[in-house]
């Protein structure tokens, strides 16, 4: 009962921040829009027109994201109203034609991370709507599907449900589910991958089951390649002649880099470049061409470990901060005394138990195959995200973290809950997700926001500690 509780918790709120969030406000929705919408009409590979990269798009439906709500905005307060929502519905009419749209950020990204997305702006156009609520049914068929995903994971789990309801209850879940962005499917297929390698590892290799995981491999893959060793979770020694899981592992994994192989081929991939802004120096910069930049750190590995511990050190509270809440395009703080309410709710989902027994040789593999994870996402983001030849990793973020918590978090369970742990993880959550939704409600329709990097500037420590940034 407590776990479908919980569920139903991170479906509210997934459903109150997909209405409740302005359009555009989740990191990249304006982008991720765009190729969505592409792919509605039929273009899976974007082109190159110029200086941009994208797709040639309807005018109206470009303009709700380039015109009705930019996020190219000034550093000054922004409050959004409803009667903005109704503008746009009613200047469709009036943007006849199409226009290109550039998304160069997420061009070599494949259609299967759109598809959901996109199915609920073609069903949205069917049934007549204005581009604006066409953009709202496709947040809500990209989040359905994620939470569907994240069902089908926990049904699938051997054990350790606790550790994965855990992650899903932080609020950066619900609100990345709740949106455009296709974190929605990549944390969903990236719990549902490690869900079916836990059961295979645990229940042995039924048909039906390898069946799944040679299915969800490919599509694993195709979210971002370095979670597929998410899947070597579900290792174990060969108990026997017969015992295929080994063959089964070593198949999936095969099956995914040949489809994350072929589709960086067929794209592009990170020969899409784009501009940046440097987190250093504040200067716009390009990215790196994949094969320069790792040129650069075969030409000295040591020098690259440097620069990745140093990164790390650096940006770990700011990966702290994200991973449990930061909203807008990572611009909205809760109140501080939110982040040691999600350590406790956290602490809590691990309390509870795994309900089963494993030992300490289990619990190190686990953690040696996420920390092997996050390094692997830090040097893709150096390859393809940071200027060339920079002492510095950029563009990385803590929701990227996501697929991969639940696997700590169960490296750490115990076989079985401690008492209380369970009544206590349920009332942190709920806490947790009240002040997240009052944080969204309250900074994008009410108080109004700043975009602004790093932390904003605060009057006094008591207003950070009770009340959302924009108010401090």
């Amino acid at each position: 009962m407590a776990e479908k509780t919980l569920f139903a918790l991170i479906f509210v709120a997934t459903l109150f921040f997909a209405i409740v969030t302005p359009p555009f406000q989740a990191p990249d929705e304006n982008q991720h829009y765009m190729k969505a919408l592409a792919l509605s009409e039929g273009t899976v590979l974007a082109r190159r027109n110029g200086q941009m990269i994208g797709a040639d798009l309807p005018h109206a439906g470009h303009a709700i994201q380039a015109a009705d709500f930019p996020t190219d905005v000034p550093a000054t307060l922004r409050r959004f109203e409803r009667a903005a929502l109704a503008r746009s519905a009613a200047a469709d009419a009036a943007r006849p034609g199409r226009r290109f749209g550039d998304f160069p950020n997420v061009a070599s990204y494949p259609p299967t991370l759109y598809a959901p997305g996109s199915a609920g702006i073609l069903l949205g156009q069917w049934a007549g709507l204005p581009w604006i609520h066409a953009f709202y049914v496709g947040r809500a068929v990209n989040a359905l599907v994620g939470l569907s995903l994240l069902a089908a994971a926990l049904r699938l789990l051997p054990f350790g449900r606790n550790a994965m309801l855990g992650a899903a209850l932080l609020p950066t879940f619900a609100y990345q589910t709740g949106s455009l962005s296709p974190d929605a499917i990549i944390n969903g297929l990236g719990f549902l991958g490690l869900a079916l390698a836990l059961r295979i590892g645990a229940a042995g290799a039924s048909p039906a089951r390898s069946a799944a995981l040679l299915f969800t491999a490919p599509l694993l893959a195709l979210c971002k390649g370095v979670y597929l060793p998410l899947l070597a979770a579900g290792l174990r020694w060969p108990s026997g002649a017969r015992d295929r899981r080994l063959l089964i592992f070593l198949a999936a994994t095969a099956g995914g880099a040949v489809a994350f192989a072929g589709w960086m081929h067929m794209s592009g991939g990170s020969q899409a470049l784009y501009h940046i802004q440097s987190r250093r120096t504040g200067e716009t910069m390009m990215t790196a061409p994949l094969r320069d930049q790792l040129a650069i750190i075969l030409a000295d590995p040591a020098a690259y470990v440097r620069v990745l511990a140093a990164s790390i050190q650096e940006r770990a509270p700011v990966y702290a901060l994200q991973i449990v809440g930061r909203f807008g395009w990572n611009a909205i703080l809760m109140p501080l005394l939110a982040y040691p309410l999600a350590c406790l709710m956290l602490a809590a989902s691990v309390a509870s138990g795994a309900d089963e027994r494993f030992g300490i040789g289990h619990r190190l593999w686990w953690l040696a195959i996420a920390a092997g994870v996050a390094l692997l996402i830090e040097t893709a983001m150096y390859l393809t995200g940071t200027p060339l030849g920079a002492d510095y990793i950029q563009g990385t973020q803590g929701r990227y973290f996501l697929p991969v918590l639940p696997l700590i978090l169960l490296a750490l369970s115990p076989e079985s809950a401690w008492r209380g742990a369970v009544r206590l993880r349920m009332w942190t959550a709920v806490a947790l997700l009240l002040i997240a939704a009052l944080t969204v409600f309250d900074s994008f329709w009410v108080h109004g926001f700043i975009t602004s990097d790093g932390m904003p500037p605060h009057g006094s420590i008591a207003r950070t500690l009770v009340l959302p940034s924009p108010r401090w």
